[in-house]
């Protein structure tokens, strides 16, 4: 993940699509219309909408009353699992929320979410519907092209952390599929780029034929790591897929990895995002800004619906066994799936965003707040995933447990991952290890040298020999390359590697020995922890950065076409244009282009320790210099676009 990304988005304004914002009206509750066997109530909703200029409104609306629907049977239900869970012919609904004062479970008919309405309402009761800190009911009836999500009421005084609105409607973080729009880039019922979301209900019918799928287990000394965009990967024409940027996409390309010598694949975020959360116009290309690359997580259980052919088709389930295909080909062909994961922050912001999930649903728990209700901003987005909570860090080893046992993927790389080493807010020794430790003086956001998320996933028994990758430094300064608590179990995206080979090959004096080290397996930065080789994951280049061919092409960054005046973007690339700034160049600098690029790849590939192939690098790739692509749907990242080298 790059730490300076859109240095006009880290505020993460309520409307995320637009410099500016205007209302016309006072925004007032967006809830739509609810109704149960009690009452109906009608209700205004705000809608944020774009506009040609790239600017946003917001307006407000009367919504329909619904028909009062009684097709559910309700009883107290289960505080476990978390989650909607196929339970007794049934559905059992479970969520945690200790400092709500009232929750409500809304049914959501697909067409109807299409129309901002709410099916049904259920009040659930604190006495019957609530164990401890968990709110539970349990339904029977039909649940064919449901969805769900719930309302909170409460205290809403951010000073002291708490966000509680009952005029939203909030996702379940344990939602297995997000449901909004169904297509890439398209925007929401009247230029909505936030239209309501709402989260899949299980049925009986969800299955899949895995034909014995099993897990590959490759050791890490032997793989060939491939990052690759689901999306940028074949949604050129030139790729000739029958579903470009899609699943079903890569699917179609697996076998051009094999013939690689690939056997790993670590795909870009594949959670739930909503790519119009920059939405505005791009004056220097004619075009819309898009989040493209997904660092961006609104829910860690559903796979990003618009990656997939067949969109919101049966309320996310065809999504879902598209992503299972993809597993599922791709171990035949024996080749691994490492998913690139955002627990460092969300979303949703900091004080001045959205509430779509865990803000509402109990802000002070999954987020680290200073004293008086800021968020802390180590990711540099706005937020911090308060990990080592004891809530949040099961939420994220249970999520990791589904993606292994339900999805089939073998192994994480995790963005961002030092914030995972941090003190949780209201940090304290009882909190962690049940009893106080004498002295101890920890405040928030303090690295910890045994974190508890860490220690959990290292040992936990369904994680075992399941991959696990740190990109091991965050946006407030931790860098811990070398030092990652990592219990004999964890590897690590190692910068040094890459900042010292791309200096050494492009001639920078003084670096012999620091260039021995790392065709060694950096020992320098491995050994006296006890780490092995494969404890460093080696690259030249990632998708943040320039391309292979993009190295030896430009000495500096050409960011216009992102709109921020070219500021964005890291300035120190140890890149060598070859004696010309550019693509059109004398026959002899292509020359030497195309030599210095395979000394980077017989460098990597013979370098102890595991190699990483950023996608395209194989045949010479460009970002026509851009080093910081996140906002681009177009050439800039298409894994089609070819340098002319030479």
């Amino acid at each position: 993940m790059d730490l300076i990304r859109c240095t006009s988005c880290f505020q993460h304004s309520p409307t995320l699509i637009a410099p500016t914002f205007r209302h016309r009206t006072t925004p007032k509750p967006n809830l739509t219309t609810i109704s149960n066997n009690h009452a109906t109530v009608s209700t205004t909703r705000m809608v944020v909408k774009a506009r040609g200029g790239g600017a946003a409104e917001a307006e407000t609306a009367l919504v329909d009353k619904p028909k009062v629907l009684k097709r559910f049977q309700v009883s107290d239900g289960h505080p476990a699992p978390f989650g909607a869970t196929i339970q007794d012919g049934g559905v059992n609904f479970a969520i945690y929320s200790a400092n709500a004062t009232s929750a409500t479970l809304c049914l959501i008919a697909l067409s109807d979410l299409q129309q901002n309405r709410v099916t049904e309402q259920i009040p659930l009761d604190p006495l019957a519907n609530k164990t401890g800190d968990v709110w539970h009911v349990f339904l029977k009836g039909n649940f064919k092209d449901m969805l769900y999500g719930y309302i909170f009421d409460g205290e809403f005084s951010p000073e002291i952390g708490h966000y509680y609105d009952s005029s939203r409607i909030l996702l379940d973080p344990y939602a297995k599929a997000v449901i909004s729009r169904g297509e890439f880039g398209a925007l929401g019922p009247e230029d909505n780029c936030w239209p309501q979301m709402a989260g899949m209900v299980p049925t009986s019918e969800d299955q899949f034929d895995w034909e014995g799928d099993l897990p590959l287990r490759h050791p890490g000394r032997d793989l060939i790591i491939y990052e690759m965009h689901v999306r940028g990967y074949t949604r050129h024409e030139s790729s000739g897929t029958k579903f470009p940027g899609t699943y079903c996409g890569v699917v179609e390309k697996l076998d051009h990895l094999k013939e690689l010598g690939v056997n790993c694949i670590e795909l870009m975020p594949c959670h739930e995002f909503n790519e119009l959360e920059y939405y505005s116009y791009n004056s220097v290309l004619g075009d819309y800004k898009l989040n493209f690359w997904g660092y961006s997580t609104i829910n860690y259980f559903s796979p990003m619906i618009r990656y997939s052919s067949s969109g919101i088709r049966s309320c996310g389930r065809d999504a879902i066994n598209e992503f299972k295909y993809l597993v599922k080909e791709a171990h035949k062909r024996g080749i691994e799936v490492i998913m690139d994961v955002v627990f460092n922050h969300t979303a949703e912001g900091n004080e001045k965003g959205l509430s779509v999930s865990f803000r509402g649903v109990d802000n002070c728990v999954y987020y680290m707040l200073a004293p008086k209700g800021e968020y802390y901003n180590y990711s540099g987005c706005g937020n911090t995933f308060n990990c080592n909570h004891p809530v949040v860090r099961q939420f994220i080893l249970d999520c990791l447990r589904y993606w292994v046992a339900e999805m089939h993927v073998d192994g994480f790389r995790f963005d961002l991952a030092s914030i995972m080493t941090r003190s949780s807010s209201l940090w304290d020794s009882v909190n962690v290890y049940g009893d106080p430790l004498e002295g101890d003086l920890i405040t928030t956001g303090t690295p910890l040298s045994n974190p508890p998320l860490i220690d959990m996933m290292s040992n936990d028994p369904v994680l075992h020999g399941v991959k696990l990758i740190a990109e091991a430094w965050d946006a407030g300064g931790l860098y811990q390359v070398g030092r990652f608590p990592h219990w004999g179990v964890w590897s690590e995206w190692n910068g040094k590697y890459r900042d010292i080979v791309r200096q050494f090959i492009k001639g920078t004096d003084g670096l012999s020995g620091a260039f021995a080290e790392c065709l060694c397996g950096s020992p320098n930065l491995y050994q006296k922890g006890g780490g092995k080789p494969w404890n460093s994951v080696n690259f030249i280049c990632a998708h943040d950065g320039f391309t292979l061919a993009d190295l030896v092409t430009y000495n500096n960054k050409h960011n216009l076409a992102n709109g921020e005046d070219n500021n964005d973007g890291e300035s120190h690339n140890y890149s060598w244009n070859c004696g010309q700034e550019g693509e059109f160049a004398s026959i002899s600098v292509k020359k030497l282009r195309k030599r210095q690029m395979r000394n980077f790849f017989l460098c990597l590939m013979v370098s102890q320790g595991v190699p990483m192939i950023h996608m395209g690098d194989e045949y010479g790739h460009t970002k026509g210099g851009n080093n910081n692509t996140y906002c681009h749907d177009n050439y800039c990242c298409d894994a089609d676009q070819l340098l002319s080298v030479g």
